[in-house]
């Protein structure tokens, strides 16, 4: 298992930014594959950005292709979800998930430790 503690949720109006990131702990950071995944109040959690062990690979959902953006540092141990254009759909509870078997598709069930989550919340 990994600990992944996400931040940089917060308030922010409708075509504004925010940059959220998530701290993993331990030494072997560069052979997991990372996920963002989100959960609105009453709805199911979606994914929304993945990442390949090396950062050259990404993986992004139709809902927010074009202005979200995941890339990660394994020199500091985190990966970054970078969300531009907001939109007030996209107020949810934000989590990062690790693969530690080093995949990143879309499904939940492919990860195998997650973070405790940030709250974004887009006002119109």
């Amino acid at each position: 298992q990994v600990t992944l503690v996400e931040s940089g949720g917060g308030l922010v109006q409708a075509g504004g930014s925010l940059r959220l990131s998530c701290a993993a702990s331990g030494r072997t950071f560069s052979s997991y594959g990372m996920g963002w995944f989100r959960q609105a109040p009453g709805k199911v959690r979606e994914f929304v950005a993945s990442i390949s062990r090396s950062g050259t690979a990404t993986s992004i959902a139709n809902s927010v292709v074009g202005r979200f953006t995941i890339s990660r540092d394994n020199a500091k141990n985190t990966v970054y979800l970078r969300m531009n254009s907001l939109k007030p759909e996209d107020t949810a509870v934000y989590y990062c998930a690790a693969n530690l078997r080093g995949g990143y598709g879309s499904s939940l069930s492919g990860y195998d430790s997650w973070g405790q989550g940030t709250q974004v919340t887009v006002s119109s």
